[in-house]
């Protein structure tokens, strides 16, 4: 029987750009990336990254500095002494997200752990250090995670495929490849096993109260979890095919999407969905609600983005100036709904074509095309204010652009190729993961950056 579950839960992924969902994949299925470095194709995506030689470095090598990816030497240079690497992890480094209150990061990888580093205040640099609190993701526990060996820890790992903060930052949810959810406080103690899924998790998302956390998988459902509770308090099943991400509309209410093209949006207490909507023509990667959410973004691996409201069936824009699959997507934090009221609302979109585009979602106007990387953009990420927007890429940079006019700004080099980009809560810091199994930090306040 508890072999038939393990079954059970490592169904196979799909093969999409399957968000931040799936990278162990490339592992069992024997995915390489190119030898030519160029682009991911659309069936092996990220998570054959994680089989590139960067990601095979049989040591952590320190960040280096870089000219913006396109020969202007100084232009955009930034002393290595002024990079924060984070060494610990002993596989790629898949997500990472800052504590909303405080200078504490979260990191999961696919070594079988989260860890949580708490940085010192003041300016980033060579010199900050500090421990990790290691956060296991093995059947057995941190005892197993102890005893077992590197070489025996590949049968039993399992890989932290996606985490989220509660808004107080008093406690980190974690999504493994396991099937489970689990929950642990600011200092490591794991305070909850969520245990219902039959497939690996490939989102999950507390609600504005911290009262419950949504989590969508492989097994073709969305749930909403009561954590105080540790029980399920709904269970969502109209996908057809692997939940690829979630996104809270509201307290109770959510979407879904799915490699079976389709968004659904539900709320607790419903037997039914809310809403359908299609017109994707091939698997939808990730979506989002702006911060008024009003307004649905969703983005594909049909080289569009889409963005919906509930007040009608149809797409309000379809977005298709990009030439290749676009993986992940943000909204910016402006409008109702958000610490910037005033502000104009945008909409970032990264793509396997290598640009970032910024977009007036309302009128479907492509407003800026950040166009200096040179491989897929798998993460961006905007600061709390708006005006600056962050992007990570498998040609190994960093780029920080100025959202006004969508000049590049300043620009890091890894020694592996970038997962995920995050800024902490003032903005004053952005991290970056790389294959490699590093962590980065650095300022943006340095340069007159800020």
């Amino acid at each position: 029987q508890q072999q038939q579950q393990q079954q059970q839960q490592q169904q196979p992924p799909p093969q999409g750009a399957a968000g931040q969902r799936g990278h162990a994949s490339a592992r069992e299925q024997g995915g390489q990336q190119q030898a030519s470095g160029a682009p991911v194709p659309s069936d092996v995506k990220r998570e054959a990254a994680s089989g590139s030689d960067a990601a095979g470095a049989a040591e952590p090598e320190p960040m280096a500095v870089d000219d913006g990816g396109d020969g202007r030497s100084g232009e955009y240079k930034t002393p290595e002494d002024e990079v924060t690497a984070l060494v610990g992890h002993t596989s790629e480094v898949f997500i990472c997200a800052w504590s909303p209150v405080g200078l504490q990061l979260a990191s999961g990888s696919g070594d079988a752990t989260a860890r949580l580093w708490s940085l010192p205040s003041g300016p980033s640099g060579k010199s900050r250090q500090c421990a990790p609190v290691v956060l296991p993701h093995l059947v057995g526990g941190s005892e197993a995670w102890r005893d077992v060996s590197k070489e025996a820890s590949k049968d039993v790992s399992k890989d932290v495929t996606t985490l989220d903060w509660k808004h107080d930052g008093s406690l980190l949810a974690t999504g493994s490849y396991d099937g489970q959810a689990r929950v642990w406080s600011a200092s490591g103690q794991l305070t909850q096993t969520l245990s219902r899924h039959k497939g690996p998790i490939f989102s999950l998302k507390w609600n504005r109260t911290g009262q419950f956390l949504l989590s969508g998988s492989v097994d073709k459902t969305a749930i909403v979890w009561d954590v105080g509770a540790g029980e399920v308090r709904q269970q969502f099943s109209f996908h057809t095919e692997p939940t690829l991400d979630v996104d809270w509309r509201d307290d109770t209410s959510f979407a879904s999407c799915s490699t079976d093209r389709v968004i659904f949006v539900c709320a607790l207490g419903e037997e039914r969905y809310l809403k359908r909507l299609e017109g994707h023509e091939d698997e939808v990667n990730a979506i989002k609600w702006d911060p008024s959410g009003t307004l649905l973004a969703s983005c594909s691996d049909d080289h569009t983005a889409k963005v919906w409201s509930m007040e009608r069936d149809g797409a309000l824009q379809d977005l298709r100036d990009h030439q290749k699959e676009i993986y992940t997507l943000k909204w910016s934090p402006a409008g109702r709904g958000s610490a910037n009221p005033t502000a104009p609302l945008l909409l970032a979109t990264a793509s396997f074509d290598a640009t970032v585009r910024l977009w007036d979602a309302r009128s479907g106007q492509c407003l800026h095309v950040l166009d200096r990387h040179s491989q897929p953009v798998y993460s961006v990420a905007f600061s709390a204010d708006g005006r600056h927007l962050a992007s990570g890429s498998f040609d190994r940079r960093l780029h920080i652009w100025a959202v006004k006019d969508g000049a590049l700004i300043k620009s890091y080099t890894g020694q592996g190729g970038i997962f995920e980009v995050c800024w902490n809560s003032d903005g004053s810091k952005v991290a970056a993961c790389f294959s490699n199994h590093i962590v980065a930090v650095l300022d943006l306040e340095r340069n007159g950056t800020k």
